[in-house]
């Protein structure tokens, strides 16, 4: 049924999958974990949801749905959302996790999912994306300068030169805190991925490379010659202050 609740919890789930079964098992499960969790079976039935009001903390979102896909719906959230997003994929294809990390998901799973894994991923992504606001009396955020732009630490927020806020998914930010907080020093894509808390089981993640091409277009006047996040032949990557836009 679309729009069913399992449970009520501290964070909502929604999950998005055009089987009963699997969704069904995924709801169950993170409910018995404390989650609020909502089922729909496909996007449209999302997207009517969300257009009455509804707000969740993480998405699941199987890729191949009929209608409209999990991908072409992730890329819908992250334009009217910073909740997390988490790809479900019955293929295992690298090139969905590719694509899925371009449309801006914070994370992907392969089919078929181990439980005790899903519940970790999903608390990993809320860790990520849910900030409790800073109390009143809060000192001032520690910022650091990204070209014109200015790097939020406190609210994990970039900030043009204008005082718009430029989006950045949870895993961009950590990755360009990560570069920032480190000027001037050659990072590998190991030690990005380390101290950006998203190692992967794989040897060489493209993730690095993916997120650092969508955070140039974001932050380089010229993404083609950057001058914000360089590349180091052989070795990694670079923070230094640019110019930017």
């Amino acid at each position: 049924m679309d729009g069913t609740v399992v449970a009520t919890g501290r964070h909502r789930v929604v999950i998005v999958d055009d089987e009963p079964d699997v969704r069904e098992t995924f709801g169950d499960y993170l409910a018995m974990h404390d989650f609020d969790v909502m089922l729909f079976d496909g996007a449209a039935a999302l997207r009517r949801w969300l257009d009455d009001g509804g707000s969740f903390d993480v998405a699941l979102l199987d890729i191949s749905m009929p209608g409209e896909d999990g991908l072409s719906l992730a890329r819908h959230l992250r334009e009217r959302t910073k909740a997390g997003v988490v790809m479900v994929s019955a293929h295992g294809d690298p090139i969905d996790r590719v694509v899925g990390l371009e449309m801006g998901a914070d994370d992907y799973l392969a089919k078929p999912v181990e439980l005790r894994e899903l519940v970790a991923r999903v608390k990993a992504v809320l860790r990520r994306t849910h900030v409790p606001p800073a109390p009143v009396d809060a000192p001032p955020p520690t910022t650091i300068a990204v070209g014109p732009m200015t790097l939020d630490l406190d609210a994990r927020r970039l900030i043009d030169a204008a005082g718009g806020e430029v989006p950045l998914t949870a895993m961009e930010f950590d990755l360009l805190r990560v570069l920032a907080e480190r000027p001037n020093r050659v990072l590998s894509r190991e030690q990005l991925l380390d101290l950006s808390h998203k190692r992967s089981d794989e040897p060489f993640d493209r993730s690095i490379d993916i997120r650092i091409a969508r955070i140039r277009r974001k932050i380089e006047h010229d993404p083609g010659r950057p001058q914000i996040i360089k590349t180091v032949r052989g070795a990694g990557y670079v923070f230094s202050r640019g110019e930017g836009r």
